[in-house]
């Protein structure tokens, strides 16, 4: 019972010093990237042409990398380049496998491996255009932290789905899901796992590295729910069969 208002004290310490300023730091990290997937699915739902939904996708996608990256986002452009190339020499092969062989030589480019796949056994009939490949690649809500969607599911996005409560309370809960595994990996698990498991001896280093794993493991945990969010808010990642998101 004498612990416990040294761990309220622990806790308030840390909400303080720690949780308060990971989470304004957090958020300050990746809002304008949520502004940008917002945006994009705002104009996803316009009655634009497809060429010019392409468009926004690569420019939001190009200036999100920008944010992340500065001057070194411009690899990423070039690599998308590089990879249209390919496939537009591949397909003036009279052969058959020519995107296989081609899109393995650029194994960091799963979405063009994907689509040369897809070309491959016919799932896309014929070769996007640059506007739509580097729309594609450069994804908004794909393009920094991921995951890897395919072309049809690219399609699907700048379809743009009506938009419902139900899906921006999914975007909402992934997000914060992800702020809790941020101060977890980043306020809980170094601090607070000494303090409630205290160690001596030789089971200092043990210890040590479980709090590291947990740590890791929720920074893990982290990005895979942030992309989940950016990407639904963005307007990929619908499924019939699964979560229904409009």
């Amino acid at each position: 019972m004498e612990d416990g208002p040294g761990r309220l004290e622990l806790w308030l310490h840390l909400a303080e010093s720690c949780m308060l300023a990971t989470l304004q730091q957090g958020l300050e990290q990746v809002g304008r990237l949520l502004l940008l997937c917002l945006l994009c699915r705002l104009c996803f739902r316009q009655r634009l042409p497809s060429l010019a939904k392409h468009i926004v996708s690569m420019a939001t996608g190009s200036y999100a990398l920008y944010l992340f990256f500065e001057v070194h986002a411009m690899w990423v452009l070039l690599l998308g380049a590089v990879c249209y190339l390919v496939l537009v020499l591949c397909s003036r092969s009279s052969r058959r496998g020519p995107f296989l062989s081609g899109a393995i030589l650029m194994v960091v480019a799963m979405k063009a491996i994907s689509l040369a796949f897809d070309l491959d056994r016919g799932a896309v009939a014929s070769l996007p255009s640059p506007a739509e490949f580097l729309g594609y690649v450069l994804f908004v809500g794909t393009v920094v932290f991921g995951p890897w969607i395919s072309f049809h599911g690219y399609r699907n996005a700048i379809e743009s789905r009506k938009i419902s409560w139900s899906w921006l309370c999914s975007c909402l809960l992934c997000l914060l899901k992800s702020q809790v595994c941020l101060v977890v990996s980043t306020c809980i698990a170094p601090y607070l796992f000494p303090f409630f498991i205290p160690v001596e001896g030789n089971e200092v280093t043990r210890k040590g590295v479980e709090h590291s794993a947990v740590s890791f493991h929720f920074s893990n945990y982290f990005v895979g729910h942030l992309s989940e969010s950016l990407t639904m808010l963005s307007g990929a990642g619908f499924s019939e069969d699964k979560d229904h998101l409009k």
